[in-house]
């Protein structure tokens, strides 16, 4: 998909028109920004209050509960990434300005990528299916919690969205996907705007199931600490931004993904998937001004910074690490770096933002921040 950046650019040209998170440095796009910038550890030790399982440290939106964020009512059974993505949506649709949701609910849809949904529910639920007092077992109440879509129809109910309504689950490269999958449903005339992203939340019980996945099996990784959050973007038309006062923070030029067989073909296919999507975008690789990858260590890790640096040569831009900062954040991992690559992007400049999934999964997405 090729760009102008002129004055009079293409009205049709995708563009990010605002965004919010909750994440280990707290509720809000200002938080996540400021402490992106300030390059501060969001990962703490244990508080007392919950348990990390086999990990000493986790990035934990601080301060979180469904109740006293949201209000009682609708809450009681609500699962922590259900609330997470119901508080983002929150916080972006104010930022966004009235009228986005009401005045046209049928025109605003919601992509949400996930994980598995809430681990910790759906251990509980089916714990209780097995150890519960006859005739009942559970509370029905809590069944919703267990299914993969729970969060994004939530979000749309709770915020009275009723456009197309989708979930999306692919591992690191989640929150690519789902960008992506917003911008087929907006090129494709299902509704005029998207709010696309993704939700991961911390839990015991995902945090056993990710270590055991991690030092047992047979690609081992690096059991570094887990994080969680949620971000979220609005996605529409430079058009439609622009008719109803929104800035653009950055343009959609390009996204391609490749799968893998097995480890050793990772790096191939990362230097596959960004030299399709720089070319998808008419971006030179000396253009790139900011690299956002994956980060996730060990030796997938490893073919990630390889492939990035035979593509870029003696061309350098800086890298963005954020894994470092916020845990392995999980399906929201790549939400999070986008989030970055529009925190710390120049104005105008290309910036790519690439994910690697140790099951065979790549991707890579290519920004302009700024204005266009």
């Amino acid at each position: 998909m090729s760009v102008s950046l002129a004055t009079g650019a293409d009205p049709d040209t995708l563009v990010v028109s605002g965004w919010s998170a909750a994440s280990p440095y707290g509720l809000g796009a200002g938080a996540f920004a400021a402490g992106v910038r300030g390059d501060i550890d969001a990962v703490r030790g244990a508080d007392g209050a919950t348990d990390l399982g086999p990990y000493e440290r986790a990035g934990r939106v601080p301060d979180f509960a469904a109740k006293a964020v949201l209000g009682r009512k609708g809450t009681r059974a609500m699962d922590r990434a259900t609330a997470l993505a119901v508080a983002t949506a929150g916080m972006l649709l104010e930022e966004a300005g009235p009228g986005l949701a009401q005045d046209a609910p049928e025109a605003v849809g919601m992509v949400l990528g996930t994980g598995h949904g809430s681990v910790q529910s759906i251990m509980d639920f089916t714990r209780d299916s097995l150890t519960g007092d006859k005739p009942f077992h559970v509370d029905p109440a809590l069944f919703p919690n267990t299914v993969m879509n729970r969060a994004a129809g939530q979000s749309a109910i709770w915020h009275t969205l009723r456009g197309p309504n989708t979930t999306v689950a692919g591992g690191a490269a989640t929150g690519l996907l789902a960008l992506n999958y917003a911008a087929r449903l907006l090129r494709q005339r299902h509704c005029e705007a998207v709010l696309c992203g993704a939700v991961e939340e911390f839990s015991t019980e995902r945090a056993w199931l990710e270590y055991r996945a991690r030092t047992g099996g047979p690609h081992r990784q690096p059991a570094g600490p887990l994080g969680e959050g949620c971000a979220l973007f609005l996605l529409e038309s430079l058009g439609r931004a622009r008719a109803h006062g929104r800035t653009p923070l950055a343009s959609l030029l390009a996204a391609r993904f490749i799968a893998f067989t097995d480890q050793e073909r990772a790096k191939d296919a990362v230097a596959r998937s960004v030299t399709e999507a720089l070319k998808d975008a008419e971006v030179r690789p000396e253009e790139v001004a900011l690299l956002v990858p994956s980060d996730s260590g060990g030796e997938l890790g490893a073919r990630e910074d390889a492939a990035l640096a035979d593509l870029f040569g003696e061309h350098r831009p800086p890298r963005l690490r954020l894994r470092r900062l916020t845990g392995d954040l999980g399906a929201a991992s790549a939400s999070m770096q986008l989030a970055a690559a529009v925190t710390a992007g120049g104005e105008g400049t290309p910036v790519l933002v690439t994910s690697v999934d140790p099951d065979g999964q790549t991707g890579a997405v290519v920004l302009r921040t700024g204005t266009p």
